[in-house]
């Protein structure tokens, strides 16, 4: 792996869409970790600490807003920089979502895999 390869891990119950996201970013040249729900989520991101976090909200043992609080009680998981990927369009959780850091609150049904990219690109030089 280059040292200047990019971390990136994807919290995502949803099998298919987990799969299609991970060989989408890995074919962009990230290093990708994958999680299919909070509790795994959290585990990984503290071990592996990725540059960027996707995060799904709906999710089976630990939810996504709760891994997300539970990240940033971490000092190394409050900086880093978390993009919430969830089916949910309800102003109160995206709200909240935001309210606990995530820099983007993407609703699945309105962005492609290239946006999805694209936004964790820009995300990625912000920094």
């Amino acid at each position: 792996m280059k040292d200047s390869q990019k971390k990136i891990l994807i919290v995502e119950d949803e099998k298919t869409l987990l799969l299609v996201l991970s060989e989408k970013f890995k074919r962009e040249g990230f290093k990708v970790f994958e999680a299919g729900d909070g509790e795994e989520g959290l585990a990984s991101a503290k071990k592996n600490k990725p540059h960027l976090i996707i995060l799904d909200i709906v999710m089976p043992s630990m939810d996504g807003l709760t891994m997300l609080k539970k990240l940033r009680e971490d000092k190394w998981g409050n900086s880093v920089p978390v993009l919430i990927l969830s089916n949910l369009s309800d102003p109160q959780q995206i709200n909240e979502a935001t309210g606990r850091g995530a820099v983007e609150y993407l609703v699945k049904s309105n962005w492609g895999l290239d946006d999805v990219v694209e936004k964790a690109e820009q995300t990625l030089n912000k920094k």
